[in-house]
């Protein structure tokens, strides 16, 4: 089975389909789709050619046997990707693994065979950073026991020992060395410094649950990058809080980018997409017109109306990569903070929308530390109070 008809498997799976239905797109039995899932222990490779990872791409690999073929040299082969030189020179290395013993001869680089190499070194077992480096779990240890998340040390580290790499970490690595055994050697029972104190990592989602493609979606690698600057209101994330299974309850929350400036949604009965859409349409043109700008959600099929909404409310509307919830990063904080007014596990119907303006009105009066310790609503207030009176234009009284 050529390597290539893998990938572009893969590539189907990132695009939001499921397993039979990729391995059905690209002309392979769904077994084979099941296998290939099975064989990487379902996490997906690299191979957007466009989006910068440490490894090389399968695109990329296929750009350097394109231009190795014609003879170009590694400087400008490495030119014409943005990447080093000798990231290039060790790519073109790899041709020495495709001869047989004794064989001198120089075979051409074949990027499909570059790409099964790489994949190979990548499975093959390494040792935990955190069981062989005894002064970084120390220090890891001791963070995790004054409450810090895997995250906030994985950062602080950085700042601590900036020119010693061997204390750094990522903080799944963390996670990685407390949850599967195995993998590191952190003191099991520090789990309960997490937030969430579990003894086992959850999966968001219920065992069988999948997620289809959204017609007409538009990825978030297409949203203007002036959204991630924050410096002008009008740009929100969303996402669905949800209740107990039995009662099939949600709550809808939008949180405005750059203040955290807080909506909730009030579904009656269910949160199917007309639900939504009908909550979303009711909250949002509450607003004023600067403020509707772009909404970046998940791939739920909670939003299947997108452009039902995106016409009645003028927002641009924006969908996520499957499992990134970091790609909607205020929303998450937001949401973990509403937990404390609806925990997980109870029946959420029985809120009514007074009830949730309440709610949203305490968060937004809250002090936040990265308002320099404003409010939403009060930062909220100055931002549009400067769009309406730019410096250097007069006002009339």
């Amino acid at each position: 089975m050529p390597v290539e008809l893998e990938y572009r498997f893969w590539n189907e799976v990132r695009a939001g389909l499921g397993v039979e239905e990729a391995a059905a797109a690209v002309g392979v039995s769904r077994n084979k789709g099941h296998r290939w899932v099975g064989e990487r222990g379902g996490v997906m490779p690299q191979l957007a050619a466009g989006r910068r990872t440490r490894s090389l791409s399968f695109a990329e690999r296929e750009e350097i046997g394109l231009l190795s073929a014609a003879n170009s040299g590694v400087r400008e082969i490495a030119r014409q990707l943005g990447r080093a030189p000798s990231t290039i020179s060790r790519e073109l290395r790899r041709v020495k693994h495709q001869r047989a013993p004794g064989d001198r001869h120089r075979l051409p680089y074949r990027a499909s065979m570059a790409q099964a190499d790489a994949d190979e070194r990548a499975r093959r077992p390494r040792d935990a950073r955190l069981a062989t480096n005894l002064a970084l779990r120390r220090e890891v240890q001791a963070r995790l026991e004054e409450n810090h998340s895997p995250e906030q040390i994985a950062g602080r580290l950085r700042e601590d020992f900036p020119d010693d790499p061997e204390m750094w970490v990522s903080h799944e690595t963390i996670y990685q060395a407390l949850y599967v055994q195995g993998r590191g050697a952190l003191k099991r029972e520090l789990v309960k410094h997490l937030r969430t104190g579990r003894a086992l990592r959850k999966p968001r989602r219920a065992e069988g649950e999948r997620r289809g493609r959204i017609p007409g979606m538009v990825n978030i690698a297409e949203r203007p990058k002036q959204v991630e600057d924050r410096a002008v209101p009008g740009d929100w994330e969303g996402d669905l809080i949800l209740g107990s299974t039995a009662s099939g309850s949600a709550i809808g929350t939008l949180v405005e980018r750059a203040t955290g400036f807080t909506l909730l949604l009030h579904l009656r009965g269910d949160h199917t997409a007309d639900t939504v859409a009908e909550a979303m349409i009711h909250k949002m043109t509450e607003l004023p017109e600067q403020l509707r700008r772009t909404l970046t959600w998940d791939q739920g099929s909670e939003m299947s109306n997108h452009v039902r909404i995106a016409d009645v409310t003028g927002l641009d509307i924006y969908f996520c990569d499957p499992h990134s919830p970091w790609q909607r990063g205020t929303n998450e904080n937001t949401n973990g903070l509403l937990r404390q007014y609806f925990p997980k596990g109870t029946d959420l119907s029985k809120w009514g929308p007074g009830y949730l303006d309440k709610v949203a009105a305490e968060l937004n009066n809250r002090p936040r530390k990265r308002l320099h310790w404003r409010t939403p609503a009060e930062a909220l207030d100055k931002l549009l109070s400067n769009q309406a009176n730019p410096p250097g234009v007069a006002t009339t009284a």
